[in-house]
């Protein structure tokens, strides 16, 4: 097989799981949420949570003031891709990987689990970096 032929395939399969927001948003939408509201996903991406050990926790810790730029993980130091789709397209395309990373940092910084309101109001504040 040529090299082009196999790059092209390789292409074609990683794009093949990639799904759009309106996609992301519909796997949300059908369990209870309504529309998503990217004020909202501020307020909760602002807001200032204290843990049980009396730490203050927000999503700024980790990822940063400026999402187009990687963050850092606040106990292990690993670089954190940015979260801005300007500067990483891949966020938010991929359904898994969302919801492992909402189901470990929603209880990190909140304390529990996000609503599936929440994740997809989060999705339309973040996705407009």
């Amino acid at each position: 097989m040529k090299p082009i032929t196999l790059l092209t395939l390789l292409l074609v399969s990683l794009n093949a799981n990639a799904m759009t927001l309106d996609e992301v948003y519909k796997t949300y939408s059908p369990e209870g949420a309504g529309a998503f509201n990217a004020d909202r996903g501020k307020q909760i991406w602002n807001s200032k949570n204290i843990s049980a050990k009396g730490d203050e926790r927000h999503c700024g810790i980790c990822h940063g003031d400026n999402l187009s730029k990687p963050g850092k993980h606040i106990k292990t130091k690993k670089l954190i891709e940015p979260l801005a789709r300007s500067a990483n397209p891949e966020r938010f395309t991929d359904v898994k990987k969302i919801q492992k990373w909402f189901t470990r940092n929603c209880k990190w910084t909140l304390g529990r689990e996000c609503s599936n309101q929440e994740k997809g109001d989060l999705i339309k504040y973040l996705s407009q970096f």
